[in-house]
């Protein structure tokens, strides 16, 4: 069935954006991957899961500072661009009386751990994260995604800067938190800029009661999600500190990070993909489910393939990606990697409910898996560790996905989950099987599998049909539009 001139319009703008940001976050990506893991090496066993818990506190914290506001900026946006400056300006006012709540917060989870003395760096990186990320919005609800893509190159860059000055300087915790924080500032400044420049919004402070007043309500929902969100990715990393100490922590902080590097996939997919879906919502809610399918089986194509390939290869990948001191990482890697691709396609059943104005039934889902999540991190942490808080991702994920799913079925539609992924499930195993001889190589001979993989997978997925003929289709001419 040929897809609608219009709806081709738009799927071509997304996958033209798609193409620009994830190729720009890849590069970034590997540079952040480097600055990662000499940060690690640097800090080593005693020192890096204290600046990990640090960092999520931060990140817990910071949901006093966002209220709902950001997803909400974004869907209002890209309905009203004429308004994109006054909501901005009204977003960061309220946000600066917030930070005050924030730092409130901050404190209450630091102190108690033993974290006072960085609670400074510690501000003053959530908050300029914070407005970060709304500033950088304004590009995304309005879909001119080039300068964006030059900015997350760019702040790698500086925060690789910063962090190589620290390890040749022999710093400590605190001034690799003062790193992160320049990165933010650097991109604030960045985006200020750039929204001036291309008449989008300038930046100023605004206070609107009225309008404030309806946002918090309309974003109440999106709030709950975000908090829920947050709890969920963050907690786990401080209980393991708590729990088991320091050195527990970094081998698990460790073990986590080429995971949650791998996320920026879907949550790049997902920030370019929810205008759109907000926009069929209104305009074109019958195209709106067979969009999602679209956007669910790519999400699945990406992120099974790494799913299988980080569980056969942690045994070489783990020494190579985190130094030798790192070896007690790679069964919290391997057991993390069966999280991956389900972590890939709930981001569909995200996007969906909240492009739907069902952000509330989301939160629901939400709350469940938090309450999932957080009994299975209690449950498991103090008797087994990082072994315990791996298990426990894996489970609240898989229980987020049913949720997300269920939901989605009944406020949008049924997304095709087996129809549309088994072929994309076989090909990954057979991709698995032919590199699992060559999963104890060493050093970078861990390559071969990787490329050898890669090339497994994509010739199974084109004899299996994982991707038919119109969907190849479809793409071409999505990208002919693009390039047009």
């Amino acid at each position: 069935m040929e897809p609608p001139a219009a709806s081709l319009g738009l799927g071509s703008r997304a996958l033209r954006n798609t193409t620009i940001v994830l190729t720009a976050k890849v590069i970034a990506r590997l540079i952040a991957l480097f600055t990662v893991f000499y940060m690690i090496r640097k800090l080593g066993r005693n020192d890096y899961g204290v600046f990990s818990a640090l960092i999520n506190l931060t990140a817990i914290a910071s949901v006093a500072l966002d209220l709902g506001f950001n997803v909400l900026f974004v869907r209002e946006g890209a309905r009203h661009r004429d308004e994109i400056q006054r909501y901005l300006r009204n977003v960061m006012s309220l946000r600066l009386l917030m930070s005050v709540v924030a730092l409130l917060v901050l404190a209450v989870l630091v102190y108690p751990i033993g974290l006072g003395y960085l609670i400074v760096p510690g501000f003053v990186l959530m908050v300029l994260t914070s407005y970060s990320t709304l500033l950088r919005n304004g590009l995304y609800a309005v879909q001119q995604l080039g300068f964006e893509a030059i900015a997350v190159v760019l702040e790698s860059v500086v925060l690789l800067a910063l962090v190589l000055y620290g390890g040749l300087t022999h710093q400590g915790i605190g001034y690799y938190v003062w790193a992160y924080a320049g990165q933010y500032a650097f991109s604030c400044a960045y985006f200020t800029i750039v929204l001036a420049l291309k008449r989008i919004a300038v930046v100023g402070w605004r206070f609107e009661t009225a309008l404030l007043r309806e946002w918090l309500w309309k974003g109440l929902p999106f709030a709950l999600t975000f908090v829920l969100t947050i709890i969920y990715f963050k907690i786990d990393q401080p209980l393991v500190l708590i729990f088991h100490g320091r050195v527990d922590a970094s081998i698990y902080a460790a073990a986590y990070k080429p995971i949650e590097a791998l996320l920026f996939v879907p949550i790049t997919f997902l920030s370019i993909v929810f205008p759109v879906l907000s926009v069929y919502h209104r305009e074109r809610p019958r195209e709106m489910l067979d969009a999602l399918n679209r956007f669910y089986k790519a999400l699945l194509l990406l992120g099974w393939p790494a799913t299988v390939g980080i569980f056969v290869l942690a045994k070489p990948l783990t020494p190579l990606l985190l130094g030798a001191d790192f070896g007690a990482s790679e069964m919290p890697l391997r057991i993390l990697a069966l999280a991956l691709a389900v972590a890939f396609v709930n981001n569909a059943f995200i996007g969906a409910l909240n492009a739907s104005d069902r952000q509330s039934s989301f939160s629901w889902a939400a709350g469940w898996s938090v309450v999932a999540n957080i009994a299975l991190n209690l449950a498991l942490i103090p008797p087994f560790s990082y072994i315990g808080a791996s298990w426990a991702t894996v489970g609240t994920e898989f229980a987020l996905g049913i949720a997300g799913w269920v939901l989605t079925a009944r406020h949008v539609g049924r997304v095709a989950v087996v129809p549309l992924g088994w072929r994309v499930i076989l090909a990954g195993l057979v991709m698995g099987v032919a590199i699992y001889p060559l999963s104890m190589v060493g050093g970078y001979e861990v390559a071969i599998p990787i490329v050898g993989g890669a090339a497994v997978y994509a010739v199974a997925v084109l004899l299996l049909r994982a991707v038919s003929g119109e969907e190849i289709a479809w793409a071409r001419r999505a990208l002919a539009m693009a390039r047009s």
